[in-house]
């Protein structure tokens, strides 16, 4: 077997492997959209007829919950519900990372740390991290996605600007801590509960994550942002909003740096969790302090973020 059919017999594992878990994650919010109870009998051949997918794919996705303690796989019988309602709404089957992921980690950690410059080329890139070039494309397309690169009009492409020494951090907390607590307090403060509730399972899933660090930071980040501009669109003002949009994309790339303290994530999980719980309960003046004092810790671990643009 050669290089290329060792590469491509990887991709399909891989492939196969990410398939099985998302079908898996599938699965689980069947399972708590219907509420069943413990002990309900998983049948294979109606949770594939709901999933427009065969029974094989299905019993590898249901072994693997298995796996996880969710259901319990019985001997000639099938498939039977574990888990309390409780836990699975804490629990999410994480998809196995892919090379394009690690190669985008990779680039985003030596932007922070100084050693890629402004711009770079293709060439550039393909000679410091020797991958091949499908991959590289691939990466750099979800880079310019995530609105963290835009390409030139010639060769190469450019970081798009971001919140990159300690002056330009500080006053975007300044800016954000007088925005951000001000919009809980407008008169037309109006939340979805639906929306909120739904941002309420995934940060308590976050904060009860076995292995916080095997989560994908662009999770992490999209998990943060949402959150703030949720916040910011349930004030009923667009100014507000917009504002929030535009601070996330200045924060994006400087954010991977605050997610290696994994610690400091689980707190501002918490920190979040408490704010939405004071929403919940109507209480805005509360909820209008806690996301004060949440920045005010944000901008205190933002200081040991690494610093764009200085060579290491």
């Amino acid at each position: 077997m050669d290089d290329n059919d060792t590469k491509l017999t990887s991709a399909v594992t891989t492939n196969a492997q990410q398939g099985r878990h998302r079908l898996a994650n599938q699965i689980l919010d069947l399972i708590r959209d219907a509420r069943f109870e413990i002990g309900h009998h998983l049948r294979e051949q109606q949770l594939g007829d709901m999933l427009g997918v065969s029974r094989t794919p299905v019993r590898a996705a249901l072994g693997l919950l298995a796996e996880h303690g969710i259901v319990e796989a019985r001997k000639n019988q099938g498939f039977f519900l574990k888990a309390q309602q409780g836990a699975l709404h804490r629990t999410e089957v994480e998809v196995p990372a892919t090379a394009d992921q690690d190669l985008y980690a990779r680039i985003v950690e030596d932007r922070l740390s100084g050693v890629l410059d402004d711009s770079i080329t293709q060439v550039e890139l393909t000679r410091r991290y020797k991958v091949e070039r499908t991959l590289l494309q691939r990466t750099l397309t979800h880079l310019v996605n995530d609105g963290l690169l835009s390409r030139n009009r010639g060769r190469g492409w450019t970081f798009r600007p971001t919140l990159d020494s300690q002056g330009a951090l500080r006053d975007s907390y300044d800016y954000r801590s007088t925005l951000e607590p001000a919009g809980l307090l407008l008169g037309s403060f109006q939340f979805d509960a639906g929306i909120l509730e739904r941002s309420r399972l995934e940060h308590l899933y976050l904060e009860g994550h076995p292995d916080i660090a095997s989560v994908d930071p662009r999770q992490l980040f999209e998990t943060d942002a949402q959150f703030h501009e949720m916040i910011a669109a349930f004030s009923g003002n667009m100014f507000f909003l917009q504002a929030m949009q535009q601070q996330n994309r200045l924060r994006r790339l400087l954010e991977f740096g605050g997610y290696s303290n994994r610690r400091r994530v689980r707190d501002w999980c918490r920190e979040h969790l408490d704010i939405l719980d004071a929403i919940l309960e109507g209480d805005n003046v509360r909820a209008s302090n806690l996301m004060r004092d949440h920045l005010g810790a944000a901008r205190g671990a933002a200081r040991h973020y690494p610093k764009t643009g200085t060579k290491t």
